[in-house]
């Protein structure tokens, strides 16, 4: 039977993190992972996190599973930290929330029950968007169509395309959106853009399905979450699929969480009973322990305090990057404007330089990013940045 297979291509970004770490360069540079680091490259484990865990280790007392949902209480602190206790949806009962091994796990869940809910079923994302959508979607067997989204050649959103695009789709479609913190581009819909687009669903009746990957990193928790609330608030049907790896740092953890909005409760109902059949054809149970960390975090008004201030420690070194980078580019001497750079928002961004720009910068530089030239903005520090400018300058100047 294996004799039939053909070798599938190689993770592009994982390719590129075993090249870096075999580079013996002392000055080599990775803006390839997307993970956060802080001054030293270093992804520490949030203070707030390890209070959480010794909490759970003095008090767990069981292994046993936690059944399909995962647990209730996370599901339901969550619903709360995405949609607000006041959101007209949950005042009225129309969400459903279970757990799920992580974020990319919550999509995977939200691809088999679209897939439930229509064998025809075809799915809409921007261009570009994260590179694992189209393979996690395409798996369900679902058609995947692409809308416009980010202008490569003006730095800026292709708004009015996007719109243009999404008006053609059909009420039985579904669009995916990233609520903030777009990967890879950076650029994120207004609040007056998001309305536009809620809009837009209301008139044709398409189903939104909202990524949340970085809820925290843009502008704050409750601004990163704008156009999540206000379109559970305006529309019948809705799929939000969010991460903890991120804002609570708990990446190998794999916790994660898939809700869906409903007319009203009773259809909730209906469409919870379809989402946990799912989940139990798709891996039956999910893991427990990031779960009780965020539980016992956003449960206590003091951890969740501490979290929301390193948090912000994490957005503001983030944002503190991009900003820096603008300036080193122009004391070298570049001529090309980079100020979209800081104007975005996230972790990443595209440099806008050509894949031979950035082969150059890996093989004469040790500067690792992916051929787009989407880079990492966690992967820049006070000490690489001046080499990492001086690197790109001399790129872009023959």
């Amino acid at each position: 039977m294996f004799n039939t297979l053909n070798a599938m291509p190689a993770d592009p970004i994982l390719g590129l993190l075993t090249q870096y770490r075999l580079d013996p360069n002392p000055n080599k540079v990775d803006l390839g992972v997307g993970v956060y680091k802080d001054e030293v490259g270093h992804t520490p484990i949030l203070k707030c996190v390890k209070h959480a865990e010794r909490h759970r280790f003095e008090t767990e007392d069981t292994k046993v599973y936690i059944g399909p949902t995962g647990s209730p209480h996370f599901n339901d602190l969550m619903t709360k930290l995405a949609f607000s206790h006041h959101n007209p949806a949950v005042i009225t009962n129309r969400i459903r929330t279970v757990s799920t091994p992580g974020g990319t796990g919550a999509l995977r869940v939200a691809a088999d029950f679209i897939k439930r809910c229509r064998t025809d079923a075809t799915i809409w994302v921007s261009s570009p968007t994260w590179a694992n959508h189209n393979g996690l979607f395409e798996a369900a067997g679902i058609k995947v169509k692409t809308y416009p989204y980010y202008d490569h050649d003006n730095k800026s959103l292709k708004f009015d395309e996007m719109k243009a695009a999404l008006a053609k789709a059909n009420p039985t479609d579904v669009v995916l959106l990233h609520a903030c913190c777009h990967n890879p581009s950076g650029m994120d819909l207004t609040p007056s853009q998001w309305d536009e687009i809620i809009t837009l669903t209301k008139n044709i009746g398409f189903t939104p399905l909202i990524d949340m990957a970085y809820q925290g990193f843009g502008e704050g928790v409750d601004e990163d979450a704008y156009g999540v609330r206000q379109m559970a608030a305006h529309v019948d049907n809705m799929i939000l699929c969010s991460s903890c790896s991120k804002n609570f740092g708990l990446y190998r953890e794999r916790i994660g969480a898939c809700s869906i909005v409903a007319k009203d409760s009773p259809s909730a109902d209906v469409a919870f009973s379809v989402l946990l059949y799912v989940v139990r054809c798709l891996y039956s149970m999910p893991p427990a322990h990031g779960a009780a960390i965020v539980e016992t975090i956003l449960d206590s008004a003091e951890l969740t305090q501490e979290w929301l201030a390193e948090l912000a420690q994490m957005r503001d070194r983030i944002n503190g990057n991009r900003s820096m980078l603008v300036e080193k580019l122009k004391a070298k001497g570049v001529k090309r404007d980079f100020s979209f750079i800081a104007k975005q928002k996230g972790m990443f961004s595209f440099l806008g330089i050509t894949p031979e720009q950035v082969a150059r910068l890996q093989t004469e530089f040790s500067i690792y990013m992916v051929d787009s030239s989407r880079i990492s903005i966690a992967g820049i520090s006070e000490d690489n940045v001046d080499y990492l400018a001086s690197s790109i300058a001399k790129v872009l100047e023959e």
